[in-house]
């Protein structure tokens, strides 16, 4: 479980291919602090730390249905990802519950400043099947951009915008984001649950 509040924006070493799999090994502060089977956020997906390396690296697998619905074959080294760290669950929830399940992926179609901050528009296309199980969102609602917990504004049946301030804008993968850019997205997993029960109700 997450909270959509990154730790910071670490980079990618290595991205190997085997078979079906991505080997990424990353680079950030506390990769000493990691150990095995650690559950760690990159870009919003949930994946195991597999290895951990003596040049201060570790490394996580991401398998190929993972790679289908998010954009971490999209990385090389050098690449900037996302990384936070299971919560504790003894202080405050900062952003909001993120499960680390990336829904799908969205492609940046705007980008615009405004009053010291920048808009970002994102786009992406779900069947109707799923915006009836909750894979939508709602003004002022929350969101989570390459694990990045976020909320809502101009929300359309495929697509948002959100305001992302200079703080975030240094310290996530979002400095890297242009028009055409192709980020994760999750979901509200409250706004799912809701879907869930009301398709239960008819």
């Amino acid at each position: 479980m997450f909270s959509g509040i990154v730790e910071e924006p670490a980079t990618v070493v290595r991205a190997e291919r085997a078979g079906g799999n991505l080997h990424l090994t990353v680079r950030c502060s506390f990769a000493d602090e990691l150990r095995i089977d650690q559950s760690v956020a990159h870009n919003g997906v949930c994946l195991t730390v597999v290895s951990l390396n003596p040049d201060h690296t570790y490394t996580v697998t991401a398998i190929q249905e993972t790679l289908d619905r998010s954009n971490l074959g999209d990385l090389r080294p050098g690449s900037l990802v996302n990384l936070e760290r299971s919560m504790i669950m003894n202080g405050r929830l900062d952003g909001h519950i993120v499960q680390g399940h990336v829904d799908c992926t969205a492609v940046c179609t705007g980008i615009e400043e405004v009053d010291g901050s920048r808009y970002f528009k994102f786009q992406y296309s779900v069947s109707p099947e799923l915006i009836s199980r909750g894979y939508f969102t709602v003004e002022k609602g929350s969101v989570t951009v390459n694990g990045v917990s976020l909320t809502v504004c101009d929300s359309l049946p495929d697509s948002f915008r959100v305001a992302i301030i200079p703080y975030t804008l240094e310290h996530t993968n979002f400095s890297e984001i242009t028009v055409g850019t192709r980020v994760n997205i999750e979901f509200d997993i409250l706004g799912k649950y809701i879907a869930r029960l009301n398709s239960l109700s008819r």
